[in-house]
């Protein structure tokens, strides 16, 4: 009969799973999923003007429309947002802050 081995470490002493902690980053805020969720907006409107020249956007809200309008701006500043972030996330893993602190 084979004997089953006892965990050596209790389930409150093992090191933490999710990802942001195990990479030493930070989670991710509700700006930055805006943001992303902004930028994949934006890709799949892109990719359906290339590839069927149909613009969503302006189906949905009209051509040249102020809602439009805000549309794409948000998206570009969701872009730009997207930059900073990355810049941010770059410089601190080459200076080697794992904190989330940047």
């Amino acid at each position: 009969m084979a004997s089953v081995n006892a965990p050596t470490m209790e389930r409150r002493h093992l090191p933490e799973r999710r990802a942001s902690v195990r990479e030493g980053h930070a989670a991710m805020s509700a700006v930055d999923y805006i943001a992303m969720a902004l930028l994949i907006i934006g890709g799949l409107n892109w990719a359906m003007v290339g590839l069927f020249d149909i613009d969503v956007v302006a189906t949905l809200f009209g051509l040249g429309s102020p809602a439009s309008r805000v549309v794409y701006v948000l998206v570009g500043i969701a872009a730009l947002y997207s930059i900073y972030t990355a810049a941010k996330m770059s410089r601190a893993d080459r200076l080697g802050w794992h904190s989330g602190s940047a």
